[in-house]
């Protein structure tokens, strides 16, 4: 791709530049360099589209925001985060496929997707991330995605998950318990 002009406002939030992207190239097509983003496609094949899901204009001659200097992770996270913004049903494998990814960002970032785009097929990977997420960041995320996706069989996982030790996902444990019970109408008692 080339030929796209820079977005309007570079300071607008990834969302706007994102939609803008969109108005640009279709929804669809937007879907499928995010897709392709998250497979792990070359930042240098797509530096005009590079600005609308950062708001960062790559400069060879700028130390910090010349391309190399950023991790292919980040690549693959920008591109997850752009589903956040468009979508199309095609893009669902790739985002639970990203679930996998060996950087935490990008897992992390599909599993907000998958929350927001309730990805059922995202389940049970998020229920593996629950437990076995290195950062907590990622195992909350994780519990977020079950709470909206995940099914009967989740339910024991995430109960025994509010005994973490880490403060912020037993109460995401808490309340994806909760949201679970509501979703699949179980009689689940309150933690």
């Amino acid at each position: 791709m080339t030929g796209l002009p820079l977005p309007r406002d570079l300071e607008a939030p990834v969302g706007e530049l994102v939609h803008e992207l969109a108005e640009q190239l279709g929804v669809r097509a937007t879907v499928d360099l995010c897709v392709e983003l998250i497979q792990g496609a070359d930042r240098n094949d797509h530096p005009d589209v590079m600005p609308y899901l950062t708001g960062v204009v790559f400069d060879e001659e700028s130390p910090i925001f010349y391309p190399a200097q950023w991790k292919d992770y980040w690549v693959r996270t920008w591109g997850a985060r752009g589903l956040l913004y468009v979508w199309d049903d095609v893009a669902g494998p790739a985002v639970v496929a990203g679930l996998d990814d060996d950087h935490w960002r990008p897992a992390e970032m599909c599993l907000k997707v998958s929350t927001k785009r309730e990805l059922g097929e995202a389940g049970p990977r998020a229920a593996e991330l629950a437990v076995v997420g290195e950062l907590p960041r990622v195992r909350t995320q994780a519990l977020r995605t079950l709470g909206a996706v995940g099914d009967t069989e989740h339910v024991e996982l995430v109960r025994g998950l509010l005994d973490d030790e880490e403060p912020a996902v037993r109460r995401q444990a808490a309340r994806s318990l909760t949201q679970l019970a509501r979703r699949l109408d179980l009689d689940v008692p309150e933690p």
